[in-house]
């Protein structure tokens, strides 16, 4: 899967962004050290000047790329969500079994996230701690019907289709298999906050992960 993922290019709706930032050098710069940046001081303290003086560039050259750290923020999800989706494809596209498909699907969805070397400018590990801290933050606004409408969620809400077709296949009955597909994978990014911030909240430590919880939890919703 690594040599497949090499030539990977997540595409992302062209909407968000002004230019397309995989386009120049500066443009991966820019991803690359908004990701840094954004982990490292939130996205509340994080700006276009503050990533500018970063990475040596004028904070106009940053709004040629992005209207503004809103659509940066989507943009870096987006990505995230389509890495996410292409991880699952091609991790369960060859499993006959319905059963283990989902169970695949779902180690995908909730596991701790690795590195990824394919990207050298993109630091799966760093921007999936922003997807947890920060990825509300994307969505929880004034314009979301309007963005939703322009097809700025499309990846993540894919990503959920296919968990959500998975869990079909293993129940057709079973009622609720969107709103389950959607609580596995927003409640995945709940457990490692909590188990990281809050501990005392959640079940999930270093011995029972977000992934064995949620396969609990949805084996026993379906039928056996």
């Amino acid at each position: 899967m690594k040599f497949l993922l090499q030539d990977l290019k997540v595409r992302i709706n062209d909407k968000i962004y002004i230019k397309d930032p995989e386009s120049s050098a500066l443009g991966k710069r820019i991803i690359e050290h908004s990701i840094l940046m954004i982990q490292e001081k939130g996205f509340e303290s994080f700006t276009f000047k503050k990533l500018g003086e970063k990475i040596g560039s004028n904070e106009s050259s940053i709004y040629r790329y992005f209207e503004n750290k809103h659509k940066l923020l989507l943009y870096l999800t987006c990505w995230y969500w389509g890495w996410l989706e292409y991880q699952l494809v091609f991790a369960t596209n060859s499993i006959p079994d319905s059963k283990d498909k989902l169970r695949k699907g779902l180690e995908i969805i909730t596991r701790s996230i690795e590195e990824d070397s394919s990207f050298s400018h993109i630091n799966e590990v760093l921007l999936n701690k922003i997807v947890i801290n920060e990825y509300s933050k994307s969505y929880l606004t004034k314009e979301v019907d309007e963005e939703n409408k322009e097809g700025y969620f499309s990846i993540y809400k894919r990503l959920a289709t296919r968990i959500r077709d998975m869990i079909i296949e293993v129940d057709g009955k079973y009622p609720y298999p969107a709103s389950l597909a959607s609580t596995v994978i927003e409640g995945a990014l709940h457990q490692h906050f909590l188990k990281e911030h809050f501990p005392s909240l959640t079940n999930c430590d270093h011995k029972i992960t977000p992934t064995k919880y949620f396969t609990d939890l949805v084996f026993h919703s379906l039928k056996k």
